[in-house]
């Protein structure tokens, strides 16, 4: 997978792709990700890249022509051009896998206001949100979003049944997990998982992965 990212603030990636699970990825060849400045895509000497919005109203608004400029630069036929907006559909785990599945993308990171819709209207195939919140910026919602689709790669994680484990892959929150040592501070890990039964963990992990569902995020159980 190949992944091209347009921000106006290019060192927020630095840390996540520098470390954990995204660098390995880049190491192996599993994904490259190359972080682009959108201010590097102005004409003008002061590099303006937003300004008011028509008809009034606080805040600037992201200037359409940078990131036309951009996006057309970095396009192919099989891309699928994201932006990262409060506006877009729910990002969930059956999202993340979709896009995993993708061999190129170009995520436009939001700033201000939020872009002309232009963008929106020209150049965009899908528009995600993290969550329903705001944040200071588009960039740290793509940094989420590439961690999330960058650890479904084939080969990416150490052992390929962990992702299928996760919380949100069968639709269920994850259960309880317990490493060692069995008695710490007087807690003591359930016998079951000592047992070495793996039909009666299996059961377990089900039971409380549905418990835990049903308690925290009744919403899944729908």
């Amino acid at each position: 997978m190949e992944i091209d990212v347009l921000t106006l603030f290019p060192r927020i990636f630095e840390g996540p792709l520098e470390e954990s699970i995204l660098k390995r990825a880049q190491s192996k060849g599993r994904v490259a990700v190359r972080v682009h400045n959108l201010r590097d895509f102005t004409h003008d000497k002061h590099h303006v890249v937003d300004d008011k919005p028509y008809g009034g109203g606080p805040g600037m608004l992201m200037k359409p022509e940078p990131i036309f400029e951009a996006v057309e630069k970095f396009r192919r036929t099989e891309s699928c051009v994201v932006l990262m907006t409060p506006q877009g559909a729910a990002f969930t785990q059956a999202r993340a896998q979709e896009f995993s599945r993708k061999t190129h993308l170009v995520i436009i990171c939001g700033h201000y206001e939020g872009v002309d819709e232009r963008v929106r209207e020209a150049l965009v195939d899908e528009e995600v949100s993290i969550g329903d919140y705001v944040l200071t910026n588009g960039a740290l919602g793509a940094a989420v979003f590439v961690d999330a689709v960058v650890r479904l790669l084939p080969g990416v994680l150490g052992d390929e049944q962990s992702a299928g484990d996760d919380s949100f892959a069968n639709g269920l929150l994850e259960g309880p997990q317990y490493t060692r040592p069995p008695d710490f501070r007087g807690m003591t890990v359930p016998e079951v998982l000592l047992s070495g039964h793996h039909e009666a963990i299996a059961k377990w992990r089900a039971e409380w992965a549905r418990q835990r569902t049903k308690e925290r995020r009744p919403d899944l159980l729908k």
